[in-house]
């Protein structure tokens, strides 16, 4: 309804943001993060500067089962949500007065998960009086880039994480364009999948870097280019000839060298990765290029991509390992821009599993 009287929450909210918009103080920003199964809280001042950035994990746990289980992250992160904001506080050295407004991943991400999250941010908001900002988590991690040097637009982000690969065009803070995204299995999903082939533990994208950097690329493997003018992403056909190149070996009767066929593997993702964005950089004139998600901790793919745009001499930002999984710190950093703007959600904010970015 247009003439709509706004609610009494929504009357402290602004007055709490007009006061702070008026008292120049620093915005400090509690983010929380549990789209998966990372419990994460932190406080995050003028969107640049870490305070605290508690993560509770429950990779352990989900060891044994070959990865995540949505109603066991869920439960966990029921019992880990409290301690792990009271944690971020303390380490901080604030109080809830202290904080000008709570950011928090409501998409995309395990729905279960995602309202844990979403609950205990509306909760504070609504008992606090001080704005609601949800955060794509896509945008949470091309902002920790933010946390590490200044944003330089026109600017390409490529985010690889366990359940996206994407390129994104960024024109201005907020903006997001994306330029080509997987159309089946992402980087992270693959790494996992041909790591259980090998039989290594899980979370296997960090056992097969490590397994690569022992071996030698000498296992031909195709690469999934698309169309020519393409830039998605395709990483289903590349499992797939790496478990047939397994089960053919079986059947002869030979062993393969885990060492080369995962520096086979590897090499064959991080070339079109990093081919790609080396295009797109070139085609859309982009200043800089940030490198995000979980799988931005391979060092095969920060080791390829950081050579290809130091020979075509551009400015590369990539996190550092703590700010590259999921967590809170770079769910403030992105919340701290819609607040600059006075963009807020509502109490009705749900968790949305298949949230767009846009």
């Amino acid at each position: 309804m247009k003439n709509r009287k706004p609610s009494r929450y929504e009357e402290r909210v602004q007055q709490a943001y007009l006061a702070q918009q008026q008292s120049g103080r620093p915005v400090n920003i509690l983010g929380i993060e549990t789209s998966c199964d990372e419990t994460s809280a932190s406080v995050v001042q003028d969107g640049r500067t870490v305070l605290s950035n508690i993560i509770a994990s429950q990779a352990d746990i989900h060891k044994r089962f070959g990865g995540v289980v949505p109603e066991v992250a869920s439960r966990r992160h029921v019992e880990n949500i409290t301690l792990t904001i009271e944690e971020a506080l303390q380490e901080a050295g604030k109080t809830l007065d202290d904080i000008q407004a709570i950011a928090v991943t409501y998409g995309p991400g395990l729905v279960g998960a995602l309202l844990v999250g979403v609950a205990a941010a509306k909760a504070i908001s609504y008992a606090r009086g001080i704005p609601l900002i949800g955060v794509h988590h896509i945008a949470g991690h091309i902002y920790a880039n933010r946390l590490v040097t200044e944003m330089e637009f026109p600017l390409i982000a490529l985010v690889v994480s366990g359940g996206h690969t994407e390129l994104v065009w960024m024109k201005e803070h907020g903006h997001y364009e994306i330029l080509g995204e997987t159309r089946d299995d992402a980087a992270g999903e693959a790494y996992d999948k041909v790591a259980r082939a090998l039989q290594l533990p899980y979370p296997g994208g960090p056992h097969i870097d490590r397994l690569a950097h022992e071996g030698t690329p000498s296992i031909p493997l195709p690469r999934a280019w698309l169309e020519p003018n393409s830039y998605d992403f395709s990483f289903s056909g590349l499992k797939s000839a790496v478990l047939n190149t397994l089960h053919n070996a079986s059947q002869r009767g030979e062993s393969i060298s885990p060492q080369d066929l995962a520096a086979s593997f590897q090499d064959s993702v991080t070339e079109v990765l990093v081919e790609k964005t080396i295009r797109a950089v070139k085609e859309y004139g982009a200043r800089q290029v940030l490198l995000a998600g979980g799988v931005a901790a391979n060092r095969g793919l920060r080791e390829r991509l950081s050579k290809r745009c130091g020979e075509e001499g551009l400015p590369l930002v990539i996190p550092p390992l703590s700010l590259c999984t999921d967590n809170a710190a770079m769910i403030a950093a992105a919340g701290y821009i819609s607040y600059q703007k006075g963009r807020f959600a509502q109490l009705d904010l749900n968790g949305v599993p298949g949230l767009p970015l846009s």
